[in-house]
């Protein structure tokens, strides 16, 4: 630590953000496209892309689901929505006549019911889940590791408030091309400019996973019983046994126009069918968390057979409010395309926050006689990282046309690909030097991202030629977006290749952190 107290807040500023920084810059890229998740998998399955929304498609799906897997203990349906014209159902076969184990999965026509054949893909569920449980760790570990990085990042930002005292005022204060400077001002406006989203996203990022590190609430009120947890915040009880008489399902038009009506027009998300063709069957319907910003489960459950209202429930208590409220700005479903376009610019500036940090240290060091083997291994990193990164991301996406649609392990090779290209990022800057690697990786990154609108125009019917004029802009954004990655990358690059000039007069390292 250092004495007096801006000093000490500037060298925790400094490490808190250094020793995670790669694990946040990773978390803050993967979680700000994950705003465009369902985009994303749509995308990846260009198979779908001529799927429709019908307006019976609850009734569709279900007797769907009635001819494809009538002895299913239960079935979980995400109902389509505007943003995934198909619906996914999940469900799990049981019994001695069972030709699978574990959960099944599959996606329906709402129109017809009937099964759509698409490409084994995990699509943008793969960069959702990444950005907090991280890849191949157990979850629970990974979601601890997340969970320190956050607080890390928490302290940070505080502490980087506390040591910027002029962070507003240099906010409008960017000189470009002038080395450390450079790289300060643009550290400072890009965490200035997004600092309420930054404070934002890093709380209620804790908040989601604070049952899993501050669990004492739970062993106390609960007696340790997660189970009753569960049903008590969430609304799940474990499923009714089957009573053995064979009963057939009510329609389930009028259980939905009454739901609708019971929740002032909500749409349903999620429909959860126990003991189908039971007399012990149930149907509860969830309303989509589009629909508001509070994402706690709003629930009515229905008698399968009679139709009667059998529950219902209501976000109940403050803390029920509170958690619902903080998961819902967390996920970012809510406000319609405009809010989450505002919320995904507000991520990237928070990776080119972190990415910054890290190279205004690397500078710093280099600086000082070399920097050491320290400031070396700092500086592969952010090579590796923050350019090897955005290059990997397009690998996956182009390992999504060029694989076999029919390949045994699709969905995990697509993964794989992701990891060998990012692998290779990570080993390329020991083999080069650091502005070469610096460049390299830029330009490769830059000519994948270009990549990726091209191999989808040669290889489906899906590209902007078609997608723009049909006003497909949930599709076409994705090539969009890879085009505008490939340009500022692109830029990058060259401006890695024509450096600033060094700043006339040097400054300490005391004189900028005091600043």
């Amino acid at each position: 630590m250092k004495n007096g107290f801006r000093q000490s807040m500037a060298w925790l500023h400094t490490w808190s953000g250094l020793v995670v920084g790669w694990v946040l810059f990773a978390v803050f890229l993967t979680g700000s496209v994950s705003y465009f998740r369902p985009e994303i998998s749509l995308w990846m399955r260009p198979e779908l892309h001529d799927a429709a929304a019908g307006t019976r498609a609850a009734e569709m799906i279900i007797a769907g689901m009635q001819r494809r897997a009538p002895d299913a203990p239960s079935w979980i349906i995400l109902m389509p929505s505007a943003r995934n014209p198909v619906a996914d159902v999940f469900w799990r076969e049981e019994g001695p006549n069972a030709s699978r184990r574990g959960f099944q999965q599959v996606q329906l026509d709402p129109r017809t019911g009937e099964g759509l054949a698409a490409r084994a893909t995990a699509g943008g569920d793969f960069f959702y889940a990444f950005h907090f449980q991280l890849f191949g760790l157990p979850i629970p570990l990974a979601r601890w590791i997340v969970s320190v990085c956050a607080m890390f990042m928490l302290v940070a930002i505080v502490s980087g408030i506390v040591t910027h005292r002029r962070i507003f005022a240099d906010f409008f204060t960017f000189r470009p091309r002038k080395g450390q400077r450079s790289w300060l001002d643009g550290h400072a406006a890009l965490a200035t400019l997004a600092l309420p989203y930054h404070l934002m996203i890093t709380y209620t990022g804790l908040i989601t996973l604070i049952a899993l590190t501050m669990p004492w609430p739970i062993l106390t009120n609960f007696q340790g019983d997660r189970t009753a947890y569960i049903a008590a915040v969430f609304g799940i009880n474990e499923r009714a046994p089957r009573s053995g008489r064979t009963a057939p399902l009510t329609p389930v038009g009028p259980l939905v126009a009454e739901a609708t009506a019971r929740w002032g027009g909500g749409t349903i998300g999620r429909i959860l069918v126990t003991n189908p063709g039971d007399a012990a069957a149930t149907i509860t319907f969830q309303q989509q968390d589009g629909d508001r910003l509070s994402v706690s489960r709003r629930t009515i459950t229905f008698n399968g057979v009679t139709g009667a209202v059998i529950a219902t429930r209501e976000p109940e208590g403050p803390a029920d409010a509170t958690r619902g409220v903080m998961y819902g700005l967390h996920v970012g479903r809510f406000g319609g395309g405009v809010m989450r376009a505002l919320f995904f610019v507000s991520a990237l500036m928070g990776s080119a926050m972190v990415a910054t940090g890290a190279i205004l240290w690397a500078v710093k060091r280099r600086q000082k006689a070399g920097g050491g083997a320290g400031a070396r291994l700092v500086e592969i990193l952010n090579v590796g990282t923050i350019a090897g990164l955005p290059a990997a991301m397009a690998v996956y996406l182009l390992a999504n046309r060029l694989l076999p649609p029919g390949m045994a392990g699709r969905a995990a090779w697509e993964v794989y690909c992701f990891f060998i290209a990012w692998l290779l990022m990570l080993l390329h800057p020991l083999l080069r030097s650091h502005r070469r690697a610096w460049q390299e990786q830029l330009w490769a990154g830059a000519l994948l991202l270009l990549a990726v609108p091209v191999v989808n125009a040669l290889t489906t019917h899906s590209h902007l030629g078609m997608t723009l004029p049909a006003g497909r802009w949930d599709i076409a954004g994705v090539d969009l977006a890879c085009l505008g990655f490939a340009v500022l990358l692109g830029c990058s690059a060259w401006m890695v290749r024509h450096p600033a000039t060094a700043t006339p007069r040097r400054r300490t390292a005391q004189a900028v952190a005091a600043e």
